[in-house]
């Protein structure tokens, strides 16, 4: 399994590093796309977006001090020491002419405002689950559900995470037919570029789909 740092110093499937390329978007660049990456406080949403992001990601963390002790649950993160505040921002330049912008959602409800800012125009939004807490992902999957925002679920798979067949697993989310299920550690650089991969591949064939007669 991937160190926990790895996202920082793994070449991606381009054999790129991030830092290795400059942050100015490039002036060839004529368009791009948007992909929420949201989930529940604590899912690893700011360390997927580190992973994808060819740049230095934006990030919003701050300290978690004792006012947020009876708010924020951290039972099963006894290391958690920070949280995202407003947003996470990566990049990938897809090609010379197109970038992906990814915005990592704060988790907790307090913050839903800045939610329903963050998710508008998206192109879909990818959301994280851990398998060990499935009813904190329900807010969040009602959320997308209720704003019509195509989306898939991505477990993150950490190391005490139980298994659950697929069949389960859709029923305890209750997710509709179309809803892809993918999993990814996603302090891996390499399986977070696939997880997205796969995102992007099931978003383009639902696109055809409608477009059909």
């Amino acid at each position: 399994m991937a160190s926990a740092n790895s996202a920082e110093t793994a070449p991606g499937p381009d054999g790129a590093v991030p830092g290795d390329e400059p942050d100015y978007l490039p002036s060839t660049v004529q368009g791009a796309v948007k992909i929420l990456v949201t989930g529940p406080f604590g899912v690893g949403k700011t360390t997927l977006v580190g992973s994808l992001s060819e740049i230095t990601p934006l990030r919003t963390e701050e300290v978690m001090t004792m006012a947020g002790s009876g708010v924020d649950d951290l039972g099963g993160r006894p290391d958690k020491t920070t949280t995202t505040v407003a947003l996470d921002f990566g990049r990938i330049t897809l090609n010379p002419r197109l970038a992906l912008y990814l915005f990592g959602t704060p988790g907790q409800e307090r913050f839903q405002p800045l939610w329903d800012d963050l998710s508008r125009g998206a192109l879909g939004a990818v959301a994280l689950v851990d398998l060990r807490r499935i009813d904190e992902s329900f807010d969040v999957l009602g959320r997308l559900e209720e704003q019509r925002i195509p989306f898939a679920v991505a477990v993150n798979v950490f190391p005490d995470s139980p298994s659950y067949p697929e069949d389960e697993l859709r029923a305890a989310l209750d997710l509709l037919p179309g809803v892809p299920i993918l999993h990814c550690d996603v302090r891996d650089r390499t399986a977070a570029y696939d997880l997205l991969i796969d995102f992007v591949g099931h978003l383009h064939a639902t696109a055809v789909l409608e477009l059909q007669p």
